[in-house]
């Protein structure tokens, strides 16, 4: 049997933002370093039904995980890919668990209907993260000074760029960079993209929603990781600089950082959100 635990120390912070711009915060968050589990996922759909797509996604999963801790079993009757590890099984079917979830509220209460979410989710044991994601919000490795994009964005603009159809910059500006080609709430199953990577001391890895990456580029998100590795203040100066650069959407950013084995022991910081009073 697989186990699930986490024993490595970490720290973590996230944060949630409504920006400048939307009434609304359709973004969800979920902060866990008991199971090592970090989540943030994007709804949309209008009129609320977003952040009830977002919301749902973040439970499910959540709650999938904490009921599979070292059960193999409880994975059924989900197909269970003895090639991946225990952790990563358990992130697919916690997506596809919440997919169905998804689905069901749309099919139980019509004015949710056209509502989805993206998710990007880490779980975290002694030895390895196992990645998965649905859509455009995205995870990234910041180590030794260099960032890495870990996840690959389920949109057409990203279509159009793999295929050399649009240039980076021709797709951050063009009018269909919003569109997703994978997401939660699309039709009766999804496939989340999935990896696992072994981690190291003084890691940091970094979970967004696309109200980040839509103002900053990953250099200046690099940029920032530069100059502050504490969890807590790097949240914060991201978030700050994405509403400083305009706002235009939610904006939520998780960060998880695996101390060097010469730093003090590790603490984990509460989680916070922020959603600027109305004017």
């Amino acid at each position: 049997m697989g186990t699930g635990s986490m024993t490595t120390a970490i720290d973590a912070f996230g944060l949630t933002d409504v920006g400048r711009k939307r009434k609304h915060n359709e973004d969800a968050y979920a902060l866990d370093v008991n199971e090592g589990l970090f989540i943030v996922a994007d709804g949309m759909g209008g009129h609320a039904a977003g952040e009830v797509a977002a919301k749902i996604t973040v439970e499910t999963i959540g709650e999938f995980i904490a009921a599979t801790r070292q059960k193999e079993e409880a994975t059924w009757p989900f197909r269970y890919d003895h090639e991946l590890e225990f952790n990563s099984n358990r992130l697919a079917i916690a997506i596809e668990k919440a997919n169905e979830r998804v689905m069901a509220a749309v099919a139980a209460q019509p004015w949710l209907k056209g509502m989805g979410t993206t998710v990007v989710a880490g779980l975290i044991n002694e030895k390895t993260l196992s990645l998965a994601h649905v859509g455009d919000s995205r995870a990234y490795l910041f180590r030794e000074g260099t960032l890495r994009r870990l996840t690959d964005d389920h949109s057409w603009v990203h279509e159009q760029v793999a295929a050399g159809i649009l240039t980076e910059d021709e797709a951050k500006s063009h009018p269909l960079k919003n569109v997703v080609t994978r997401a939660l709430g699309g039709g009766p199953s999804v496939s989340p993209d999935l990896q696992e990577l072994a981690f190291r001391a003084g890691d940091e890895f970094i979970f967004c929603s696309d109200g980040l990456t839509t103002m900053l580029s990953d250099e200046e998100i690099h940029a920032e990781a530069e100059k502050e590795r504490e969890p807590q203040s790097l949240c914060r100066n991201l978030v700050d600089e994405a509403n400083d650069r305009g706002g235009v959407d939610n904006i939520t950013v998780v960060v998880v950082r695996v101390p060097d084995a010469s730093a003090p022991k590790s603490r984990v910081q509460d989680s916070k959100s922020r959603i600027p009073a109305a004017k």
